[in-house]
């Protein structure tokens, strides 16, 4: 191979690397400042209580915030909803396992694969048509998954799995 072409090669797969690389994060996570709105237990390597991690609303707008534009079954037409991919919540805190149990302030809990969450661009949103969400409108938190954007999650199971009013994950 000449010279140049492995070159670009080279130099190439590095910023492939670098821009596909997970957001860094420090060994261990701060204590929340406000009253927590997300617990994360289970298979973790960074927490900050004995129970696990624990989030509040700055900690979780910390994290690389993400928009979707999607439909869903329970809103009108297209909504806008912001918060952090499902996937950097779970990498805060070195999560590691098959799947999470998700579940929420009414105690309905639903089991998610995390392929799903390393598949399709799922977050944990904070925010609906730029209003954070209070908890008559789904809120605080909303697991939403890019429907619009991949029609085959259109389905029961991914329904399912959109838990609204969450509150806990727990790393199996």
């Amino acid at each position: 191979m000449p010279r140049a072409p492995r070159k670009a090669y080279w130099a190439l797969a590095t910023i492939l690397a670098v821009v596909a690389a997970p957001p860094a994060y420090p060994e261990s996570l701060p204590p929340p400042a406000g009253r927590v709105i997300l617990t994360v237990s289970g298979a973790l390597s960074r927490t900050n209580d004995e129970a696990g991690a624990r989030f509040d609303r700055a900690m979780l707008e910390a994290l690389p915030q993400h928009a979707l534009l999607t439909e869903t079954p329970w809103t009108d037409g297209i909504t806008r909803f912001e918060g952090p991919l499902a996937r950097n919540v779970l990498a805060a805190v070195g999560a590691s396992g098959e799947s999470v149990r998700a579940s929420a302030i009414n105690d309905y809990a639903v089991n998610i694969p995390l392929a799903d969450f390393e598949q399709y661009d799922v977050i944990v949103a904070l925010t609906r048509d730029g209003a954070p969400m209070r908890v008559r409108d789904k809120g605080p938190l909303w697991i939403i998954y890019p429907w619009s954007d991949h029609p085959q999650l259109r389905s029961e199971v991914h329904h399912s799995r959109s838990i609204w009013q969450l509150k806990a994950l727990h790393v199996e």
